[in-house]
């Protein structure tokens, strides 16, 4: 297998040679297991691990190897290697750590497109689709939505969810698929090309895993039924992991998350909800919260229905969430650079009082 059938391309070539690193073996970053790497090369896979030196360097877990990245190695027996570095990562699909407040968790890189996946039967739920699309945007990855177990639900039903799909979330390419009788497989295998590579997101028990399994015409993730208890996803897909398909298209498949806090310092949130965003050009005042202001252009569009009072409370949720998470990191820099203020006051101290 060709680096380029892995999703390879000028870009990273451009900055392989500007770094002079013909030294060094190139691979794609297939799969993580806590900090140890399975590297997919020409020459065959390593199980790699990062140099002292990059984990020293780090500052943050994006600086540290996901799956989706392309890597600089060095191999040292038949199946061992040592990755010295990462290239430039042109998107990064990331959530907010679960439980830490300010820590970003890294999903995927390199990613083109993202298959939100849900399962029309129970999962079905157009808030978490907006959540989605909000870290697609703003990780710079374009969007397709997937809805699974069609076959648990008649034909009128299915096209009232694709109705309501296309209704709040315009322009955005819907499949509606059955895993078991796999009816809406021949339209999506055809959007999926060779070497752009596609990352699964969606909770545990929509059908990611078997999706996976009929893509790749092979058996690749184990798969499990939905707990009758708790009428929840089990989570079967432990790790992340990159496969190519039979028709050249590459696929991550990701653990089921039940939690998705955004992290977006970007526009991810304003492309997601661009109409009210439009709508707010007009309000009265520029600095309007679009919640109990006189001259509200959006408080207006919600009371005569042109925008749906699910989205917008919605957006009022997702918008606390970004305006927390972005207080929490400032607040979190700031300890930081006031702890580094004390090391090097202390340094100081010691030096001065050594002489």
């Amino acid at each position: 297998m060709t680096l380029e059938e892995l999703g390879y391309n000028k870009r990273f070539e451009a900055f392989r040679i500007e770094q002079k690193l013909n030294d060094f073996e190139i691979g794609r970053i297939i799969a993580e297991h806590k900090e140890r790497y399975t590297v997919k090369t020409t020459q065959g896979e390593y199980e790699a691990e990062i140099t002292g030196n990059m984990r020293f360097s780090a500052v943050s877990r994006e600086d540290f190897p996901a799956v989706g990245d392309w890597v600089a190695l060095s191999t040292y027996d038949a199946d061992s290697a040592l990755i010295h570095k990462i290239l430039p990562r042109f998107s990064i699909i990331k959530r907010q750590a679960v439980g830490q407040f300010g820590e970003i968790q890294v999903i995927a890189t390199n990613i083109d497109y993202a298959f939100l996946v849900q399962a029309v039967d129970r999962d079905f739920n157009l808030n978490r689709l907006e959540r989605y699309l909000t870290i697609c945007y703003s990780s710079k990855v374009d969007p397709i939505i997937i809805l699974t177990k069609t076959d648990l639900i008649n034909d009128q039903e299915k096209a009232k969810i694709i109705e309501n799909v296309n209704q709040r979330l315009p322009n955005i390419p819907v499949f509606a698929i059955s895993n078991e009788t796999q009816d809406g497989y021949e339209a999506l295998i055809r959007i999926i090309e060779k070497a752009k590579t596609f990352c699964m997101l969606g909770s545990s028990g929509v059908g990611k895993s078997t999706l996976l399994n009929n893509l790749s015409d092979r058996k690749i993730m184990k798969t499990d039924s939905i707990s009758h208890s708790t009428s929840k996803g089990r989570h079967i897909t432990s790790h992340r992991e990159l496969i190519v398909l039979g028709n050249g298209g590459i696929l991550i498949d990701t653990p089921g998350m039940r939690e998705v806090g955004i992290t977006d310092t970007t526009n991810g949130l304003e492309t997601t909800f661009d109409k009210i965003i439009s709508l707010s050009q007009n309000c009265k005042f520029k600095d309007c919260t679009h919640t109990n202001e006189i001259g509200c252009s959006v408080l207006a569009a919600v009371e005569n229905g042109e925008i749906e009072m699910n989205s917008y409370e919605n957006y009022l949720k997702l918008e606390r969430e970004k305006a927390h998470f972005e207080s929490t990191v400032a607040e979190k820099r700031n300890k930081e650079k006031e702890f580094g203020k004390m090391q090097k006051n202390y340094k100081k101290d010691m030096r001065k009082n050594k002489y």
